[in-house]
């Protein structure tokens, strides 16, 4: 689990070795929003996923418990096991080594009144922290109970911290990311914890990596003894290190993110359309008159579309908003429409196409004698060239009679025209949400031929992750729960603050477990109801 701290039996005077570990966590702020969370709220874990890890681990086990049980090779296994720092148990496989340890006391010898600074503002951000994740986590409990009564899907979009559970609500093709950004984070977060220790001349013995059913994370090995000797202070500057360190990452992310344009500009340019990198192959826009990769989106209807955040925007504001119209002249609606019979679909709109037809679609208009007109047009030949309205006043230019028809589609479908010049617009029908699930886009345009298209986007989607995740991992392990960095934070707290106050030291420690056992309740219901909410519902 993240930022456990567990003693275990040392190797010099009858010390104890200090592992801090990360990684692995199961609730994150959500990097994608509302798409995330309705794209893939549905979908379940991939039965050959499941196998796959429950047949390696199961692999893997036997394996070790065979080498083990065997009189001729269990010395051997095991020695070989010790010589390279590797342990393996259920579920779980930890590698530690000493081959960094000259790094790490470089690191945290260097500019020792710098550390010194830099560690203590970690101790405050530390104890704030701790602080501040009890109330975003007695927030996001309150946030999930009113989804839960009202289910109101505005709620679940508000919520700052979602539990993620791999292929049921974060797509199989992001895996990639998410466990990359968890290790990132992890390695990172123990890195803090590392340099802090031997600023305050506490032993380091190694780092490791480990894996613990698929979610990689990261460990330190400090002497105990040591720690236990030093100031609650100096404890406070070593335990709020790790929430420290993921913090400034995400904070770094940010920045590159938001830097991105800049950074790239010599080899990408901005502002010019989405282009677009993948179009699914179930892709409504799939097909000879849709959207290709390489094709650069600079309209949505009348809807400008400079980025990404822009094909959202529009997309969301399509969505939103009743049908937009188009304006056709008088003479060449007479032209074009041909009798067909009216009738009213289940859910009240009216159609008077041909179900079997592919381009035609029915526009409702109106005129000087009657407002509720129909007719069946083909698609195409009507709206290609022509400008968007609301009313007939609209179309009232250059003294032509025109007039404004609407199509006539089912309750949340849209016709949408998309503009991607030089090519033909593509004339999308249907819900808006569909088109944007289905077709990936990026807001860099390579200056030249030999540059990638998914460059940006891969720099970009990491970027996102490690914001989520490092800033999640921050704020899981801040919180007063046991096993967690919050545990340790809030036992040297409690020493530094109240030593004075409550004298008994057994009382403090009543005090630490009450709280802890408190703040381990609300993490727990926080992630139970939350898994609910997107497995059980």
């Amino acid at each position: 689990m993240p930022g456990s701290v567990r003693p275990e039996n040392g190797a010099a005077a009858g010390g104890f070795r200090c592992t801090f570990r990360s990684g692995g966590i199961s609730v994150r702020g959500n990097p994608h929003g509302r798409r995330l969370v309705l794209l893939l709220g549905a979908a379940m874990i991939p039965i050959p996923v499941v196998v796959c890890v429950l047949g390696g681990w199961s692999v893997i086990y036997l394996a070790d418990t065979l080498l083990r049980s065997s009189s001729s090779l269990k010395a051997s296994y095991e020695d070989w096991l010790m010589s390279y720092g590797l342990s393996i148990s259920p579920f779980h496989m930890r590698w530690q080594t000493a081959l960094f340890n000259r790094l790490f006391y470089s690191w945290g010898r260097w500019k020792p009144r710098f550390l010194y600074l830099w560690f203590s503002i970690g101790m405050v951000f530390g104890i704030v922290a701790m602080f501040g994740s009890v109330v975003l986590l007695g927030k996001t409990l309150i946030q999930t109970l009113t989804l839960m009564i009202t289910e109101a899907p505005a709620v679940q979009n508000d919520r700052m911290l979602q539990v993620v559970v791999p292929g049921v609500n974060l797509p199989i093709s992001q895996l990639t990311y998410f466990f990359t950004a968890i290790l990132i984070s992890g390695v990172i977060h123990e890195v803090g914890h590392g340099v802090a220790a031997i600023r305050e001349q506490v032993r380091f013995n190694g780092f490791g990596i480990f894996i613990f059913i698929v979610y990689p994370g990261a460990f330190v090995d400090l002497f105990t003894t040591h720690l236990q000797l030093i100031s609650p202070v100096q404890q406070l500057r070593i335990f709020c290190a790790g929430v420290w360190h993921n913090f400034v990452l995400g904070v770094a992310s940010l920045i590159v993110l938001f830097l991105l344009p800049a950074i790239l500009f010599p080899f990408y340019y901005t502002g010019v359309g989405a282009l677009v990198t993948e179009v699914t192959e179930d892709s409504p826009a799939n097909g000879p008159r849709g959207l290709f990769v390489g094709d650069l989106v600079t309209h949505l209807q009348d809807c400008s579309v400079r980025g990404v955040e822009d094909w959202n925007s529009c997309l969301g504001e399509i969505s939103q908003k009743t049908q937009i119209g188009y304006c056709i002249n008088a003479a060449t609606l007479q032209q074009l429409s041909f009798p067909a019979r009216v009738y009213r679909r289940l859910d009240g709109t009216v159609e008077c196409c041909s179900n079997s037809s592919l381009t035609d679609v029915c526009f409702s208009y109106s005129n000087n004698l009657d407002s509720h007109l129909y007719t069946c047009l083909p698609a195409r030949k009507a709206i290609e060239a022509s400008q968007v309205c609301r009313t007939n006043m609209d179309c009232q230019k250059d003294f032509v009679p025109s007039l404004c028809v609407t199509p006539s589609l089912e309750n949340q479908t849209r016709l949408i025209r998309v503009k991607h010049p030089p090519h033909v617009d593509m004339l999308f029908v249907g819900h808006p949400m569909h088109l944007q699930y289905t077709v990936s886009l990026s807001s860099f345009v390579p200056r030249h031929n030999f540059l990638s298209i998914d460059l940006p986007v891969v720099i970009e989607t990491m970027c996102k992750y490690l914001i989520s995740l490092s800033g999640a991992l921050a704020v899981i392990n801040a919180v007063p729960c046991f096993a967690l960095d919050g545990q340790w934070i809030l036992n040297s707290f409690l020493e530094a603050t109240l030593a004075s106050l409550i004298v008994e030291k057994q009382n403090r420690e009543l005090v630490g477990f009450l709280i802890l056992l408190a703040g381990s309740a609300l993490l727990a219901a926080n992630v139970a109801l939350g898994l609910w909410m997107v497995t059980a519902r």
